[in-house]
This record gives structure tokens, sequence and C-alpha cells, in this order.
């Protein structure tokens, strides 16, 4: 790993979180963490760690931005919007730059690789299901109870919902699979992985769903009478009170618990 190397990393780092900036994905917050997680990865890593990182948040903003007039109605569940804060970037990528620093520490080992493989499928399995989750033509049931709720409560699943983390751990796979023999010489190596990967997301995308309705911090709007994960303020303009959950268990912190969770699922499925 040369140092002309680690410079192009973080230059083009900030190249992507600038023009991600601009395109409206990024707040300057999400910028500035993007520009650093991302020159962490892309430098340490290389071509095989931006691949994966790239797949993961062109098609997680494409998928906010999708469907935005039926969704648009639903903004008021969600703590925070499309376009991502310096807490989301760090949620979904920080584990990741620290697998890359893993990756400088022990080029000889694959477990970063991997580990770093499953935090990326988990992550991207849970952005797909929460997107499409919520177009489902059904109301989703709550995980723990299996009663119908609205769409967008936290921890609630779906057919839709699920199909669509299939999806997005599958992809992630699928190009953690397709780089894994320039890393690992063993030819069962990317069979091994996308399974490992693959299996680690999926797993990760469904038990996300429980701390999201048990333990994350939930909020009640009196004046609409709803649930919602924003506080201090609804987007009605009303103060929210703490319905249930640990008030420091955001969904940042439970989108980097996935991702800790997936990346572990990985390394241990791939080692078995």
């Amino acid at each position: 790993m040369s140092f002309v190397n680690i410079v192009l990393g973080f230059i083009f780092g900030a190249v992507i979180a600038w023009l991600a900036q601009r395109a409206g994905a990024l707040n300057r917050g999400g910028a500035i963490a993007a520009a650093l997680t991302g020159g962490l990865i892309f430098g340490l890593g290389g071509l095989a760690w931006a691949a994966l990182l790239l797949t993961f948040f062109v098609s997680s903003s494409a998928l906010s931005r999708a469907y935005g007039r039926r969704k648009v109605v639903l903004s008021e569940k969600f703590s925070k919007g499309h376009q991502r804060d310096e807490g989301q970037v760090l949620a979904n990528g920080g584990l990741g730059a620290l697998f890359a620093l893993a990756h400088l520490l022990f080029p000889e080992q694959i477990w970063p690789w991997i580990a770093f493989a499953g935090a990326m499928a988990a992550v991207n399995a849970d952005t797909w299901a929460t997107e499409l989750g919520v177009l489902n033509p059904t109301p989703p049931r709550l995980i723990t109870t299996g009663r119908r709720v609205e769409r967008g409560s936290s921890g609630a699943i779906s057919l839709l919902g699920s199909l669509s983390a299939m999806g997005g751990a599958a992809l992630i796979g699928l190009i953690a699979a397709s780089f894994t023999l320039r890393i690992a010489s063993a030819s069962d190596a990317p069979a091994r992985v996308y399974w490992a990967v693959l299996i680690g997301g999926v797993c990760v995308a469904f038990a996300d769903s429980f701390p999201g309705a048990t333990i994350q911090a939930i909020y009640w709007c009196p004046r609409c009478s709803k649930e919602t994960e924003r506080h201090p303020l609804h987007t009605c303009g009303a103060q929210t009170a703490q319905r249930r959950g640990w008030r420091w268990m955001n969904n940042d912190m439970v989108n980097f618990l996935a991702s800790l969770v997936g990346a572990s699922i990985a390394v241990l499925l791939y080692s078995l």
C-alpha cells in the first residue's frame, strides 16, 4: 500500500462526496464524513472495496429518491429525510473504514475483506428493505406481535421488504465474490464469500427489525396522534414525547449495530 494510493483514495472520496452533496444525497456534514470514510476505504482497500461501498451508496441513494411522491406522506415517521447526514454516513460506513484499517495492518488476512463485505451487505439489505418495503400493497406486520401497523413503522416487516432485503444482500454478495479471487487463492473462496455475505446480510435485515420494535427510541406526536422517530419536533411542529425504547438507541445506532452483526456473521460462516 503506497502513500500515493492513499492520497488518490482520499481525493476520489472527496470528489464522490462533493458530487453526492451537489446531487442532494448528502448534506454538508454527511459529505465531510463520506469524504473521510470513503477516503480510508478507497485508499486502503483499493478497487474491490471501493466497488462495494459505491454499490451501496449509489443504490441506496437511488432508492431513497425513487417513488418520492408515494413516500412523502411517510416522512413524518422517519427521523431523517433522504439527504444523509454525518450520523447516517458513519453508521453505515464507519465500521467499513475500521475494517480498511485492519486490512492495512493484516494485508495477508482475508477476514477484513469478508467482514467489510458482510457489513455492506447488512446495511444494503436494510436500506433496500426500508425504501421498498414501504411500497408493499398491504400494511406491514410488527415482527414481535404480528399485528398490522402503519407503513414506515419501526420494527415492521412485509413481503416486499423481505424480498428487497434479499436482493440488496445478494447484490453485495455477487460483487464481493467477483473480487475475491484477487484476494484469496482458494478456488472455492468466491462461492464461500457469496453465501456467507448473503446469509449474513439477510439475517441482519430481519434481526434489525427486533430492536426497531423493542429498544429503539420511538416518540409520540400528540397533535397527529402518531408514533415517530422524530425528536424533539415532529414534522407538524409539535413537540414529541418518548413512548418506548432507549433514548440513545436511535436509528443510526441500530444501523451501526446491524453492520457489526452482519460482519461478524459473514466471517463466522466463511470460517466454518
